[in-house]
């Protein structure tokens, strides 16, 4: 299959969809598959017509990591090994530092480099069935893209060491315990539970979301008063903005904004 089958992309109206399609393999990734999502990741930015990314997988499940056939016959016991860290990293990060905020639909397998791409996502909401963790452990692996920077800002030293040091898997209600995900839902209402969740995304200003993000990102990374800078920065950016401008005016109008994205 060509890599455009095995990494689907779909607009629909402000929506950018990204569907995982090797479900014969749990929808595992490789180097091309990682190089198109870094690919796409830029289609959406660019897009002033795409406010948010949702990333799920074809098949009932959403990824369950590095396809270990490519991994054992291209990297495991060469010099090169270090090589699909990078490359995996990096894909990661542009997903976690894009503009537009990206939502994880999380079914069936989301481990390994799964579950990294899924704590590069804002936002993840699963099925109560779905089996979330690292894993990476159970198969004397490490995991290169995020699991030590990411998941410990979101649950905490204690839970990502149970995570990790385990290879515990999770359902999509104890993930959700544990603040590693947003929400989780019944399998026959996931859907729903998705369109509702990125309804209160898509009609808010593109460029305020992305200036929100992009400090919030930050602001594990440094101490209070550099944030506070920040703070007033984006303060000031944003009430020079022309998105600003047009929310107060609605508001005051008693009307819907129409946002620029500027």
């Amino acid at each position: 299959m060509a890599v455009e089958d095995e990494i689907q992309f779909e607009r629909d109206g402000h929506v950018a969809r990204v569907w995982l399609n090797r479900p014969w393999k749990k929808n595992c990734v490789t180097v091309p598959i990682l190089d198109r999502l870094d690919e796409i990741i830029t289609e959406v930015d660019e897009d002033p017509e795409l406010r948010v990314l949702v990333v799920r997988g074809r098949g009932g499940t959403f990824c369950s990591g590095f396809d270990l056939d490519s991994l054992k016959a291209e990297y495991v016991g060469k010099s090169n090994a270090i090589d699909v860290a990078v490359k995996s990293a990096k894909v990661c990060d542009r997903l976690y530092s894009m503009k537009t905020p990206s939502v994880a639909v999380l079914e069936g397998h989301v481990t390994a480099g799964g579950f990294e791409i899924m704590i590069s996502c804002d936002f993840a909401i699963s099925a109560d069935d779905a089996k979330i963790g690292d894993f990476h452990i159970r198969r004397a692996l490490f995991g290169g893209a995020g699991p030590i920077y990411r998941v410990p800002r979101m649950i905490g030293i204690r839970k990502t060491k149970e995570l990790m040091l385990t290879g515990k898997l999770l359902s999509g209600v104890e993930a959700a315990e544990f603040g590693l995900i947003n929400k989780s839902a019944p399998a026959d209402k996931l859907d729903a539970t998705v369109d509702d969740f990125i309804g209160d995304l898509v009609d808010k200003s593109p460029f305020m979301m992305w200036l929100t993000k992009m400090t919030i990102d930050r602001s594990l990374d440094a101490d209070t008063q550099s944030l506070m800078v920040m703070e007033h920065l984006a303060v000031g950016v944003a009430l020079n903005s022309e998105d600003a401008n047009e929310g107060v005016s609605a508001f005051l109008e008693k009307r819907e904004p129409k946002w620029t994205g500027r």
